[in-house]
């Protein structure tokens, strides 16, 4: 199965690329076939663009600065997505990962009424999540009701895919964890992925 594991963290000595080291391993002994997307690394520039805006509702999306990261989502038929919650929700890189490359004509499609959009993204099989939150459990799901977890399953994936398999894993209390629990996330990320 391809696999794109897209990375949102600006530091390679965080938790979250040890996650995603020890996850994207995992994966590939189960026979993943990964293309891993950093997006510090990569410098993915999350500013969606005026011509990109321009163009939504345009016969053709401008895709000019972003075709190879467009296809590089088509191409997936797994998507794991691995990334810090910050003050509960998504850092900026990824929130315009999603903003510029789940693009009109390629993730989804208008409506010609301006109805309900409908997916593209038909590849799709399934999407694996691993977030860390500073954050404990309880606040996360009764004060707050899960909002990274409600924007992903039902905004952008319920408009942009469709039969696909869905499991997302929360680090929790991450600022203050011991080598312990961070091995037991690690065998949970094993055993559900």
């Amino acid at each position: 199965m391809k696999c794109l594991v897209v990375i949102s963290h600006p530091l390679k000595e965080s938790l979250c690329h040890h996650l995603a080291s020890e996850t994207i391993t995992h994966l590939e002994s189960k026979g993943y076939e990964i293309e891993v997307l950093d997006l510090y690394q990569s410098q993915f520039s999350p500013a969606l663009t005026q011509p990109e805006r321009a163009s939504y509702y345009q016969p053709d999306f401008d895709q000019t600065d972003l075709s190879g990261h467009i296809e590089q989502l088509k191409r997936a038929e797994s998507l794991v997505l691995i990334f810090p919650t910050w003050w509960f929700g998504f850092p900026a890189i990824l929130k315009g990962w999603f903003d510029r490359v789940w693009a009109p004509g390629h993730a989804y499609n208008h409506a010609s009424n301006l109805g309900p959009i409908t997916p593209c993204l038909e590849n799709l099989k399934e999407v694996k999540v691993v977030t860390t939150l500073g954050s404990p459990w309880w606040v996360d799901r009764f004060v707050l009701w899960q909002p990274v977890k409600r924007v992903l399953k039902i905004a952008l994936l319920g408009a942009c895919a469709k039969n696909y398999r869905f499991k997302m894993l929360s680090l929790y209390k991450s600022e203050a964890l011991t080598d312990a629990k961070i091995s037991g996330f690690i065998k949970k990320i094993k055993a559900n992925f």
